[in-house]
């Protein structure tokens, strides 16, 4: 439900020019400032009354008394879901992002070209996470015996992405049976995600037990994301620590060192950036990002999946300070996962 206070157009327009305009100085803005963007003529002291409304519904608040007034998280959530999301990546952005990918041929080429993009956009970090395990497509998988019983899995995805496991199975394999049953899976799963594969075989191993119940428990225990280990099975690249780490809203020792810190512990960033898989948006905005670290309310998360043959490969985006040019990284974000997705099926 909108919030009351945003329920005239002008009401709208006014927080949206507020916010630009906060962006762009980062000092309390003023009804006079606003005054002299508004496209209606109004008086600065209509244009205050409409700030208090606002400020009454938490989308404004002033620091002090003969101050002008700062957004709010809710204000930032307002401009990135309906004004920001309305955008387009620029004629200049476009050519500079078209630069940046030419001549990349390798997936860890495209990777790190487009963390640079998403880390300049947004100065803060550009960030590429591979999709959860269980939505991992598989082109091919290979398996190895090693001397002491352990089993070597190796998944190899579109792209040439490659995720490795090694495993010591409940039961000794041969390297015949694993030969087999990376047979059995290239033949009849590839390009289909792990959680899919995993649903298939179950559903067989239901309704036909007796024809694959030796191939289809090996399958299982083989190529199981549960047993294949999710967190140690994610690839996450980061661009842009040190850009991050000089904006103002960082300035404090405290508040930096649990920022570097949660970067180190990366899984907390791969958390972030794979809500974007589950969420139907194509741009995935969440302000405030409490999951990272205690003074995460001054960051914010865009992020979107990147695909191959129409299925998510896993998402890439920034993670930044809320005050940050949305229009400009909402739109960067989802034209770089665009040219992403084309490359990867370049490869």
């Amino acid at each position: 439900m909108r919030n009351a206070a945003l329920q005239e157009r002008r009401n709208r327009q006014i927080l949206a020019d507020l916010v630009r305009a906060y962006i762009e100085t980062g000092e309390p803005v003023s009804s006079r400032a606003i005054s002299k963007r508004f496209e209606e003529v109004l008086s600065t002291a209509t244009i205050r009354n409409i700030m208090a409304d606002l400020e009454d519904g938490g989308l404004l608040y002033q620091p002090h008394t003969s101050a002008g007034r700062v957004p709010t998280a809710a204000a930032y959530r307002f401009f990135a879901q309906e004004i920001a999301s309305q955008a387009t990546v620029s004629v200049v952005d476009k050519e500079w992002i078209q630069r940046e990918f030419a001549g990349a041929k390798t997936s860890a080429e495209i990777t790190e070209r487009a963390g640079h993009v998403l880390a300049e956009v947004s100065n803060g970090l550009g960030i590429v996470v591979s999709a959860p395990l269980g939505k991992t497509v598989m082109e091919h998988a290979r398996m190895w015996l090693l001397p002491d019983g352990r089993v070597v899995v190796v998944l190899i995805s579109p792209g040439g992405n490659t995720r490795d496991k090694v495993l010591r199975p409940a039961r000794l394999f041969t390297q015949a049976e694993l030969d087999a049953t990376s047979d059995f899976l290239n033949r009849l799963y590839s390009g289909w995600t792990l959680e899919a594969i995993r649903a298939d075989l179950l559903q067989k191993l239901a309704n036909e037990s007796e024809r694959y119940e030796g191939m289809v428990q090996s399958a299982l225990t083989l190529c199981d994301p549960a047993v294949l280990g999710e967190e140690g099975s994610r690839q996450l690249h980061v661009e842009g620590t040190a850009q991050i780490a000089g904006t103002v809203e960082f300035a404090g020792q405290g508040q930096l060192r649990e920022l570097l810190e949660a970067i180190e512990q990366k899984h907390r960033l791969v958390t972030v950036l794979n809500a974007c898989i589950d969420t139907p948006e194509p741009v995935y905005v969440q302000i405030g990002i409490k999951e990272i670290t205690q003074s995460g309310e001054n960051l914010a998360v865009i992020s979107a999946p990147y695909m191959h043959n129409d299925l998510v490969q896993g998402s890439l985006g920034v993670l930044g300070p809320t005050r940050m040019h949305y229009e400009r990284a909402v739109s960067a974000v989802a034209y770089v996962a665009q040219l992403f997705s084309e490359a990867l099926t370049k490869i």
